[in-house]
Protein backbone atom coordinates (compact mmCIF):
# COMPACT_ATOMS: atom_id res chain seq x y z
CA UNK A 1 0.00 0.00 0.00
CA UNK A 2 1.31 3.23 -0.71
CA UNK A 3 1.62 5.88 1.23
CA UNK A 4 0.61 9.40 0.03
CA UNK A 5 2.22 12.22 0.57
CA UNK A 6 0.03 14.92 -0.02
CA UNK A 7 -1.13 17.33 2.71
CA UNK A 8 -4.50 17.69 2.19
CA UNK A 9 -5.69 14.22 0.42
CA UNK A 10 -8.81 14.01 1.68
CA UNK A 11 -10.91 10.27 1.32
CA UNK A 12 -14.31 10.76 1.57
CA UNK A 13 -15.77 7.63 2.15
CA UNK A 14 -19.08 6.29 2.08
CA UNK A 15 -20.67 4.02 4.15
CA UNK A 16 -23.88 2.51 3.50
CA UNK A 17 -25.68 1.71 6.39
CA UNK A 18 -27.41 -1.73 5.55
CA UNK A 19 -30.83 -2.01 7.76
CA UNK A 20 -33.47 -4.15 8.06
CA UNK A 21 -36.60 -4.89 5.91
CA UNK A 22 -37.50 -8.28 7.12
CA UNK A 23 -39.38 -10.78 8.41
CA UNK A 24 -42.72 -9.41 10.34
CA UNK A 25 -44.56 -8.05 13.12
CA UNK A 26 -47.69 -8.03 15.44
CA UNK A 27 -48.41 -11.93 17.88
CA UNK A 28 -51.35 -12.85 18.31
CA UNK A 29 -51.39 -11.49 21.92
CA UNK A 30 -53.26 -7.95 21.15
CA UNK A 31 -50.69 -5.59 22.67
CA UNK A 32 -47.53 -7.74 20.51
CA UNK A 33 -47.68 -5.24 18.05
CA UNK A 34 -44.31 -5.15 16.43
CA UNK A 35 -45.34 -1.89 14.97
CA UNK A 36 -45.51 -0.59 18.48
CA UNK A 37 -42.22 -1.60 19.64
CA UNK A 38 -40.17 1.06 20.16
CA UNK A 39 -35.98 0.92 19.32
CA UNK A 40 -33.25 2.71 21.08
CA UNK A 41 -32.22 5.60 18.62
CA UNK A 42 -28.88 4.62 20.00
CA UNK A 43 -26.90 2.72 17.44
CA UNK A 44 -27.82 -0.78 17.14
CA UNK A 45 -25.87 -3.16 18.44
CA UNK A 46 -24.04 -4.45 15.29
CA UNK A 47 -24.50 -8.32 14.62
CA UNK A 48 -22.18 -10.42 13.00
CA UNK A 49 -22.83 -9.18 9.70
CA UNK A 50 -22.02 -10.03 5.92
CA UNK A 51 -21.34 -6.23 5.05
CA UNK A 52 -17.56 -8.27 5.74
CA UNK A 53 -17.99 -10.44 2.89
CA UNK A 54 -14.71 -9.62 1.04
CA UNK A 55 -14.81 -12.39 -1.42
CA UNK A 56 -17.94 -10.43 -2.94
CA UNK A 57 -16.94 -7.01 -1.91
CA UNK A 58 -20.95 -6.90 -1.19
CA UNK A 59 -21.36 -4.64 1.61
CA UNK A 60 -24.96 -3.31 1.28
CA UNK A 61 -28.42 -4.18 0.05
CA UNK A 62 -28.95 -4.80 -3.87
CA UNK A 63 -31.73 -5.78 -6.06
CA UNK A 64 -34.23 -4.27 -7.75
CA UNK A 65 -36.95 -4.68 -5.08
CA UNK A 66 -34.40 -2.14 -3.28
CA UNK A 67 -35.45 1.10 -5.10
CA UNK A 68 -38.22 1.18 -3.47
CA UNK A 69 -37.25 1.08 0.26
CA UNK A 70 -37.67 4.77 1.74
CA UNK A 71 -34.73 6.96 1.61
CA UNK A 72 -35.38 8.38 5.37
CA UNK A 73 -37.74 7.32 8.18
CA UNK A 74 -38.44 4.50 9.89
CA UNK A 75 -38.95 2.39 6.78
CA UNK A 76 -35.88 3.08 5.72
CA UNK A 77 -32.20 1.19 5.48
CA UNK A 78 -30.65 2.77 8.51
CA UNK A 79 -33.98 3.35 10.55
CA UNK A 80 -34.98 -0.10 10.18
CA UNK A 81 -31.08 -1.42 11.11
CA UNK A 82 -32.17 -0.40 14.59
CA UNK A 83 -35.36 -2.98 15.02
CA UNK A 84 -34.93 -6.27 15.12
CA UNK A 85 -36.84 -8.13 12.37
CA UNK A 86 -40.04 -8.42 13.31
CA UNK A 87 -40.67 -4.85 14.00
CA UNK A 88 -38.53 -3.73 11.13
CA UNK A 89 -40.92 -5.75 8.48
CA UNK A 90 -43.30 -3.77 9.87
CA UNK A 91 -42.18 -0.43 8.37
CA UNK A 92 -42.28 -1.91 5.21
CA UNK A 93 -45.34 -2.04 2.95
CA UNK A 94 -44.70 -4.44 0.52
CA UNK A 95 -44.12 -6.95 3.82
CA UNK A 96 -47.85 -6.43 5.09
CA UNK A 97 -49.43 -10.01 4.31
CA UNK A 98 -45.72 -11.74 5.81
CA UNK A 99 -46.31 -9.51 9.23
CA UNK A 100 -49.44 -10.61 9.42
CA UNK A 101 -48.91 -14.08 8.79
CA UNK A 102 -46.41 -13.87 11.59
CA UNK A 103 -48.98 -11.91 13.90
CA UNK A 104 -51.30 -14.89 13.42
CA UNK A 105 -48.32 -17.52 14.05
CA UNK A 106 -47.31 -15.33 17.31
CA UNK A 107 -44.09 -15.95 16.41
CA UNK A 108 -43.32 -11.65 16.86
CA UNK A 109 -41.39 -12.69 19.77
CA UNK A 110 -39.33 -15.56 18.37
CA UNK A 111 -38.37 -13.79 15.49
CA UNK A 112 -37.73 -10.12 18.04
CA UNK A 113 -35.74 -12.14 20.46
CA UNK A 114 -33.69 -14.28 18.12
CA UNK A 115 -30.21 -13.88 17.36
CA UNK A 116 -27.42 -13.76 14.32
CA UNK A 117 -30.23 -15.19 12.39
CA UNK A 118 -31.33 -14.93 8.23
CA UNK A 119 -34.80 -14.40 7.29
CA UNK A 120 -36.14 -14.87 3.65
CA UNK A 121 -39.24 -12.46 3.83
CA UNK A 122 -41.49 -12.76 0.55
CA UNK A 123 -43.16 -9.89 -0.41
CA UNK A 124 -46.86 -9.08 -0.69
CA UNK A 125 -46.90 -10.08 -4.27
CA UNK A 126 -44.67 -13.53 -3.09
CA UNK A 127 -47.82 -14.34 -1.04
CA UNK A 128 -50.62 -13.16 -3.68
CA UNK A 129 -49.07 -16.09 -6.31
CA UNK A 130 -51.35 -18.40 -3.74
CA UNK A 131 -54.64 -19.06 -4.74
CA UNK A 132 -57.15 -16.86 -2.54
CA UNK A 133 -58.61 -20.03 -0.56
CA UNK A 134 -55.14 -22.22 -0.23
CA UNK A 135 -53.41 -18.50 1.67
CA UNK A 136 -56.91 -17.99 3.70
CA UNK A 137 -56.68 -21.69 4.56
CA UNK A 138 -53.07 -21.43 5.43
CA UNK A 139 -52.94 -18.21 7.50
CA UNK A 140 -56.08 -19.92 9.31
CA UNK A 141 -54.26 -22.93 10.71
CA UNK A 142 -51.85 -21.93 13.09
CA UNK A 143 -49.16 -24.67 13.16
CA UNK A 144 -49.32 -25.13 9.13
CA UNK A 145 -48.45 -21.22 9.24
CA UNK A 146 -45.62 -21.65 11.99
CA UNK A 147 -44.24 -24.63 9.31
CA UNK A 148 -43.84 -22.61 6.28
CA UNK A 149 -42.90 -19.38 8.19
CA UNK A 150 -40.09 -21.03 10.46
CA UNK A 151 -38.77 -22.67 7.17
CA UNK A 152 -37.78 -18.88 6.08
CA UNK A 153 -35.50 -18.94 8.68
CA UNK A 154 -32.11 -20.37 8.83
CA UNK A 155 -30.48 -20.03 12.64
CA UNK A 156 -27.49 -17.97 11.86
CA UNK A 157 -26.46 -15.17 9.48
CA UNK A 158 -25.46 -15.77 5.21
CA UNK A 159 -23.57 -13.65 3.74
CA UNK A 160 -24.47 -13.64 -0.30
CA UNK A 161 -21.07 -15.36 -0.49
CA UNK A 162 -22.60 -18.10 1.29
CA UNK A 163 -25.69 -18.55 -1.16
CA UNK A 164 -23.52 -19.06 -3.66
CA UNK A 165 -24.22 -22.30 -3.45
CA UNK A 166 -25.61 -23.98 -0.60
CA UNK A 167 -28.07 -25.77 1.84
CA UNK A 168 -29.17 -24.95 5.25
CA UNK A 169 -30.73 -25.99 8.19
CA UNK A 170 -33.95 -24.17 8.80
CA UNK A 171 -35.76 -23.36 11.91
CA UNK A 172 -38.58 -25.58 10.98
CA UNK A 173 -35.64 -28.36 10.58
CA UNK A 174 -36.00 -29.28 6.74
CA UNK A 175 -33.20 -27.55 4.88
CA UNK A 176 -33.58 -25.02 2.15
CA UNK A 177 -31.05 -24.62 -0.86
CA UNK A 178 -29.51 -21.29 -2.53
CA UNK A 179 -27.68 -20.63 -5.71
CA UNK A 180 -26.57 -18.12 -7.84
CA UNK A 181 -23.63 -15.28 -7.76
CA UNK A 182 -22.99 -11.76 -8.09
CA UNK A 183 -26.84 -9.59 -7.64
CA UNK A 184 -28.70 -12.53 -8.55
CA UNK A 185 -30.16 -15.18 -6.28
CA UNK A 186 -32.40 -18.17 -5.91
CA UNK A 187 -33.62 -19.76 -3.16
CA UNK A 188 -34.73 -23.45 -3.76
CA UNK A 189 -34.43 -23.13 -7.48
CA UNK A 190 -37.67 -20.87 -7.62
CA UNK A 191 -37.98 -18.36 -5.39
CA UNK A 192 -35.94 -15.14 -6.14
CA UNK A 193 -33.90 -12.73 -3.99
CA UNK A 194 -35.48 -9.34 -5.11
CA UNK A 195 -33.78 -7.22 -2.26
CA UNK A 196 -30.82 -8.73 -0.31
CA UNK A 197 -28.22 -8.65 2.62
CA UNK A 198 -30.58 -6.19 4.90
CA UNK A 199 -29.49 -5.48 8.22
CA UNK A 200 -32.04 -5.37 11.00
CA UNK A 201 -30.71 -5.20 14.36
CA UNK A 202 -30.74 -8.99 14.91
CA UNK A 203 -30.88 -10.84 11.46
CA UNK A 204 -29.71 -10.42 7.55
CA UNK A 205 -33.02 -10.80 5.05
CA UNK A 206 -33.00 -11.50 1.82
CA UNK A 207 -36.59 -10.18 0.95
CA UNK A 208 -37.86 -12.87 -1.92
CA UNK A 209 -40.45 -13.05 -4.89
CA UNK A 210 -42.00 -16.73 -3.92
CA UNK A 211 -43.26 -18.42 -0.81
CA UNK A 212 -40.85 -21.14 0.26
CA UNK A 213 -42.85 -24.18 0.89
CA UNK A 214 -41.37 -27.23 3.10
CA UNK A 215 -41.18 -30.53 2.06
CA UNK A 216 -43.52 -31.35 4.24
CA UNK A 217 -45.88 -29.20 3.85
Amino acid sequence: MKVIHARRAAVALSAAVILPLALTACSTDSKDSASGSTASPAKAPAPASPSADDSTGMDEPFGPACASVPKNGAGSFSGMAKDPVATAASHNPALSTLVTAVKKAGLVDTLNNAQNITVFAPTNDAFAKIPKADLDELLADKAALTKVLTYHVVGRELTPKQLEKGSFDTLEKEQLMTAGSGMAYTVNDSSKVVCGNVQTANATVYIVDTVLMPPAA
